[in-house]
């Protein structure tokens, strides 16, 4: 049970998984290895008298060493492919869940915002969270829901069963090129999907770093003056703190380490000076229809 009071079945029914094929994948090559580690362990001597057999000048204690630190290897690595498995898949669905609720409370008045923005929103699950928020406050603020994937149905398909429809709206777009105007949102979002962008081009090439660079770049011209971005993300979240500090941002907060699909995460938070002027001020009119 997370933090959020709803478990990991709660939150798996309604939303499922993006990427549920790299658990599976582990999982079968765990079954395999813990078969082939069963079968050392109970065919230890046939397994010690064939490398005898294919080598027949290597000493006893030799082979035995050669079966049991193969046998020993192959255990191990099941047990590191079942705990991949279930890192993946309670990041996907527990864990991220859990850090939407974290990212909410980076924000300190949500009854003032009006319009919200979730970069990468995927099946929604901080996009809702973002919606039930509003929708607690009594605040007749809307956010919408951005991906590069043609995920608006089955996205609105959740917000639908949260009871948070007349909240959320969802775009397609590019991260790198946000099809908003400047200084349209009071808040901005993103969960685990910052990192992706430029994925094509190298995962450690300077092109990459230039593509998320874009992205946190399109973040802070969308953000109103006054208005407030969160991030969690993996592995990169350093470089967006530099970034942010090159543009002046206010009031950078870095959470402590969470590790996130294997790997380092952190949120990021900062809020956009009152005075940073990108373009054009006035009212923000956005059409809320899909």
């Amino acid at each position: 049970m997370g933090k959020s009071g709803r478990d990991w079945t709660q939150i798996y029914a309604i939303y499922g998984m993006d990427d549920w094929q790299t658990p599976i994948f582990l999982l079968i090559h765990a079954i395999i290895f813990s078969s082939l580690s069963i079968i050392f362990l109970h065919y230890f001597n046939p397994i010690c008298s064939s490398i005898e057999s294919l080598f027949p000048t290597l000493p006893t204690a030799a082979s035995r060493f050669a079966a049991g630190f193969t046998g020993s290897v192959t255990a191990l690595s099941a047990v590191c492919l079942f705990f991949a498995a279930a890192n993946i898949t309670y990041s996907a669905v527990s864990l991220r869940w859990d850090m939407a609720q974290r990212m909410l409370s980076a924000v300190p008045d949500w009854s003032t915002v009006k319009h919200a923005l979730d970069v990468g929103c995927g099946r929604g699950i901080l996009l809702n969270a973002v919606a039930m928020q509003l929708k607690k406050e009594g605040s007749s603020g809307r956010v919408v829901g951005l991906d590069m994937r043609k995920t608006a149905l089955s996205t609105l398909r959740t917000a639908r069963i949260e009871g948070v429809q007349e909240y959320v709206t969802c775009r397609e777009g590019d991260a790198r090129r946000l099809p908003f105007g400047d200084n349209c949102f009071d808040v901005v979002v993103s969960a685990a999907y910052v990192h992706k962008v430029g994925k094509e081009m190298g995962k450690k090439t300077a092109a990459a770093a230039a593509e998320r660079m874009r992205v946190v770049g399109e973040v802070v011209r969308v953000l109103k003056p006054g208005g407030v971005g969160v991030v969690w993300d993996l592995v990169h979240v350093p470089e967006y703190v530099m970034r942010l500090r090159e543009m002046k941002m206010e009031e950078i907060r870095v959470s402590e380490r969470v590790t996130a699909f294997m790997v380092s995460s952190h949120i990021v938070s900062f809020r956009k000076p009152s005075h940073h002027m990108v373009g054009s001020s006035g009212e923000v009119r956005l059409d809320w229809r899909f």
